[in-house]
């Protein structure tokens, strides 16, 4: 009779057996830490996909209000070290309670400017970032409190919601691109010249080669090979601007409340917590795109953390000249078409933000890659986007006909902004900030179709959940 395998007795050098499955432990990609060598080329994409979304905000509402070029130079100074702080924030997380431990960039959002322009435009010069700060920190708060309630929410978002979502962050962003391969200033008398196009269409052919002809680390490095050929050849015909690197000083830290304490009034407050809820549907929206893309599915507990990142930071960030925070959907783009989905990819990208907005020399290095530059690599970014929100849909059920009516309206709601900017102008501005975005309109129906079509009046009420953690 066989007898019963034993313990080895305490401090005896015998070794009990191991088994296979145990001895062998993967690592998720997410969770991956690449060589340098593969590390630092694919941060680099990341940040020259970021830049010009970063310190977009800061350059629009420094000129609106009447900033100098110095004040100005703090400014972008403040969104960059913002920026680089939440997404080092979002990688790496805080004992859990902070962070959602994925490869997602934060940084100040392009949907808040509209806004904020009008808050300015309402206020004298002196009170004018005053009253935007003061309503960008209550709206932090306002985010802190709701966030937790975004998570739990995540068993209205199936796959046919999400993929409505994600297609539309495609679809939506592509006039971004566009406008940067016709030069990025639609006031030039120049924009759209033909040298413009040009260039944006040649970085788009050398990214196709690379990605065509390219073998390995290369491949997935197409959009960086582009970025910087596309630079080298702008250089010679004058298409690269090198006065950034005679504004910039060489180190410029912000100091707390250098453009005047926060003043809070009630309709900049109401305005600005209207565009969190926005911010926050995006963020969400991100953070579920991001998790599709990585394979590890963002559950109610990771929207949390990351929607807490960003109220935290649009709370701090303007003590220092920071504005409202939210996901940055191009870098999405970014994970989604090179595949590599390494947090710590981008938690290298957000510290290089961190020194950039320290040192602004060194950000003026990035400031020489030319739009039309942006806008050839751009196009592939936002389409790779709206390509993950199609397999998410192919994945859906669209074989039902109620699905394809709640795919239909749902999309049709998201591109309404897109096909008609002036559609929404005699509803009322909280109407027109949260329906003039094609993201949160679309996933506003989406979801509400979704309840009429799979949960009220249902005897189950448990279609299958959207998203669990992997």
């Amino acid at each position: 009779m066989a007898q019963p395998a034993r313990e080895p007795a305490k401090g005896s050098c015998s070794t009990p057996p191991v088994h296979t499955e145990d001895a062998v432990t993967s690592v998720h990609p997410v969770d991956e830490k690449l060589h340098p060598s593969r590390l630092v080329p694919a941060a680099l994409q990341h940040i020259a996909a970021m830049y010009a979304g970063v310190v977009t905000p800061p350059l629009i509402i420094g000129q609106a209000c009447g900033l100098d070029i110095a004040a100005r130079t703090r400014l972008i100074a403040a969104s960059l070290l913002i920026a680089g702080i939440a997404t080092l924030i979002q990688t790496i997380g805080v004992k859990g309670f902070i962070g959602n431990r994925l490869p997602f960039v934060n940084a100040a959002s392009s949907a808040g400017i509209a806004p904020i322009l009008a808050i300015a435009e309402t206020n004298d010069p002196g009170h004018q970032l005053p009253a935007v700060y003061g309503a960008v920190m209550v709206a932090g708060v306002f985010c802190l409190a709701v966030g937790p309630f975004f998570g739990r929410l995540l068993r209205f978002f199936p796959p046919l919601v999400t993929g409505v979502v994600i297609t539309l962050i495609g679809v939506t962003l592509m006039p971004v691109p566009v406008g940067w391969a016709q030069g990025g200033d639609a006031t030039a008398a120049d924009f759209g010249a033909m040298r413009y196009l040009a260039l944006a269409g040649f970085t788009l052919a050398v990214i196709l080669l690379v990605q065509r002809f390219g073998r390995g680390f290369l491949k997935q490095v197409a959009l960086l090979v582009g970025l910087l050929v596309g630079t080298l050849v702008a250089i010679p015909f004058g298409m690269a601007d090198f006065r950034a690197f005679t504004s910039a000083p060489v180190a410029a830290l912000p100091s707390p409340f250098a453009f005047g304490a926060p003043e809070f009034q009630p309709a900049a407050i109401l305005s600005l917590c209207i565009v969190m809820l926005v911010l926050m549907t995006e963020s969400s929206a991100g953070m579920l795109a991001l998790g599709e893309i990585c394979d590890r599915r963002a559950n109610a507990r990771t929207i949390t953390r990351g929607l807490r990142t960003d109220g935290i930071a649009t709370l701090v960030g303007p003590v220092f000249g920071g504005f409202p925070t939210s996901a940055f959907a191009q870098n999405v783009g970014v994970v989604s078409l090179t595949r590599v989905r390494s947090r710590y990819v981008v938690a290298v990208a957000g510290a290089t933000l961190l020194v950039l907005g320290a040192f602004p020399v060194l950000g003026a290095v990035v400031s020489l890659v030319p739009m039309p530059v942006l806008g050839g690599a751009g196009i592939v970014l936002f389409g790779s986007i709206a390509v993950s929100g199609i397999r998410t849909l192919a994945e859906a059920g669209l074989d039902d006909s109620s699905n394809i009516i709640l795919v239909a309206v749902a999309l049709g709601a998201g591109i309404i902004p897109l096909a008609a900017p002036t559609f929404y102008a005699g509803f009322p501005a909280w109407a027109q900030t949260v329906l003039g975005s094609g993201i949160s309109a679309g996933a506003l129906v989406a979801v509400t179709l979704n309840l009429f079509f799979h949960h009220l009046g249902t005897r189950t009420g448990q279609p299958a959940p959207a998203l669990k953690s992997s």
